[in-house]
């Protein structure tokens, strides 16, 4: 894990500049859009920018933990042929790792609100548990795919196309209030929707997430991480062999 976060920058001319860049480029692109061009309603009188970066920060800890995750194990293969250890740590520095980006990003977000006149509030520590709901959910999904891109190599190659669907999929650049009311229990069925809500919440204090869907969206997280735990301790012994 310490290696994994110790070369997250190596050889970067922008240093941990890189974590800022990616959410606040994504940010006014989705503003340009969303916000200037499609004219999406916000909730309440919360700022688009600050609207977006308070969805668009999770998101991007939860898809970068899913990539790594994922490929971490194909990619570190000489480690797991030759060194033997439990492999589940790989998987798991996957998932924390981008959360120094995360930390950084998060602090630049706290500017951003106070420049546009949004005071943080008691509420923001609750971004606590809506982050480790997000990072339980990318172990999960990665516990998952990690053992499946060891034999089918597929995986990364769909994973930023899955990433990207999933993303739209998910309350990122508008908010749930436009999801028609017939189609909300599919949507429920998308467990980053209740972590998304929360986190905004938390952030910009919009309405909090209606509590069974957030249930739903708890209960498909556990189960996805106690699955995918069952799934990866089955598949670990044949790594060496097939990697």
């Amino acid at each position: 894990m310490k290696r994994d976060i110790s070369v997250l920058y190596k050889q970067a001319a922008l240093g941990v500049g890189w974590a800022v860049i990616q959410p606040i480029f994504a940010v006014i692109i989705f503003t340009v859009v969303f916000s200037y061009i499609a004219k999406l309603p916000v909730p309440g009188d919360v700022p688009y920018p600050v609207f977006a970066f308070a969805a668009v920060l999770p998101w991007t800890y939860f898809a970068e933990s899913i990539r790594r995750g994922a490929t971490n194990l194909v990619n570190e293969s000489n480690l797991v042929k030759k060194v033997f250890f439990p492999r589940i740590l790989i998987p798991l520095a996957g998932v924390i790792a981008p959360f120094l980006d995360f930390l950084i990003a998060f602090a630049v977000m706290i500017i951003l609100m106070l420049v546009m006149g949004v005071t943080p509030t008691w509420r923001l520590i609750a971004v606590v548990p809506f982050i480790a709901l997000a990072a339980m959910l990318a172990l999960g999904v990665s516990l998952w795919l990690a053992p499946i891109n060891v034999r089918y190599r597929d995986v990364k190659h769909t994973l930023t196309f899955m990433l990207q669907i999933w993303m739209y999929a998910s309350p990122v650049v508008y908010s749930s209030d436009l999801v028609p009311d017939e189609w909300h229990w599919a949507y429920a069925l998308n467990p980053m929707v209740g972590v998304i809500e929360g986190f905004r919440w938390a952030v910009t204090g919009t309405e909090f997430p209606d509590l069974t869907m957030l249930a739903i969206n708890g209960a498909m997280i556990l189960t996805l991480f106690l699955t995918g735990l069952v799934f990866f301790k089955r598949m670990e012994r044949s790594f060496a062999d097939v990697i």
